[in-house]
């Protein structure tokens, strides 16, 4: 069963186009990683998908139904990001015994277990805490709540680096003693690819990549050598990626669909094959040029 059904998806702020006509279909009870860089679309996707803002055009179900202002979607999903706010009013207890009545799938002795371990006190008030603070606490809605489609919206924002660990093994824990549909959105992949299934890739409003995290590790490949040599690989080939190293020697990254012939070939050359990490892969996909920021220096 899909979770999440986008076909031809389009959103519009004025004459602003926020996305594309994207499509895609998310199954359940997978960690996928929505990940591009700031502005490319992510959070209009998730707030969509979530039933806060209605598509300009294109086809979008949640649970098989619109998810615009549709309560059983609202009922089922959890949307965290860093812009939550509660009632001044509340303070952090309360806000928790809050959270507890509206999610039935509320862990009480999570929420109580994680409060405790990362020290916050009852009394305290959201909107008095730092960013990382309110992140965390954020964080423990989102985990207790369990719901069958939960969202975090780049939700280690503000988190020093012990807290980003401790939340990521909190959210495999959980994920593996409940599974459910979980979008984590990031431009952070390296510290997340191990919690990943899938990773949704998005550029300027447009799908650039769907893939299992296993197929986008093995997307591309690097290949080192005289500047000469590679350059029948990269005529015969998608290049992703290039940089000079030195005089003469160039490293560059192409889609990996060399054959075994062409892998002999290039190592006969005296040219050098390495894989390409899917963190490099996303960036290099998603850059504006492929010489990435060397290009600006390299201007004739």
């Amino acid at each position: 069963m899909n979770v999440v059904e986008c076909k031809d998806l389009n959103k519009k702020y004025r004459s602003k186009h926020a996305l594309k006509n994207v499509s895609f279909s998310l199954s359940e009870e997978k960690i996928v990683g929505l990940i591009g860089r700031n502005g490319a679309g992510k959070t209009t996707i998730l707030k969509l998908i979530s039933g806060l803002l209605r598509e300009t055009s294109g086809e979008l179900r949640v649970f098989n139904e619109s998810p615009f202002n549709n309560l059983t979607v609202s009922a089922n999903r959890i949307f965290i990001d860093e812009h939550m706010t509660f009632p001044y009013s509340l303070n952090l207890k309360d806000i928790l015994s809050a959270a507890a009545s509206f999610y039935p799938n509320w862990d009480e002795g999570l929420a109580n277990g994680l409060f405790s371990y990362y020290s916050f006190h009852p009394k305290q008030k959201h909107y008095q805490m730092s960013k990382g603070m309110k992140s965390t606490f954020n964080s423990i809605i989102g985990l207790a709540a369990r719901c069958p489609l939960t969202i975090f919206d780049e939700p280690t924002s503000g988190m020093d680096s012990a807290v980003r660990k401790d939340f990521y093994r909190a959210l495999l824990k959980d994920y593996l003693a409940h599974p459910r549909t979980i979008i984590l959105s990031s431009h952070l992949l390296n510290e997340i690819e191990d919690l990943l299934e899938e990773v949704l890739l998005i550029k300027d409003g447009e799908k650039c990549l769907h893939l299992s995290i296993d197929e986008l590790k093995e997307y591309a490949i690097g290949l080192t050598g005289d500047e000469a040599d590679l350059t029948e690989f990269k005529d015969n080939h998608e290049v992703l990626y290039e940089k000079e190293i030195g005089m003469t020697q160039q490293y560059i990254v192409i889609k990996n669909e060399l054959s075994l012939a062409e892998k002999d070939h290039a190592r006969a050359k005296g040219i050098e094959l390495s894989p390409v990490s899917a963190d490099d892969v996303c960036t290099y996909v998603t850059s504006k040029s492929k010489g990435g920021i060397d290009d600006v220096f390299n201007r004739g």
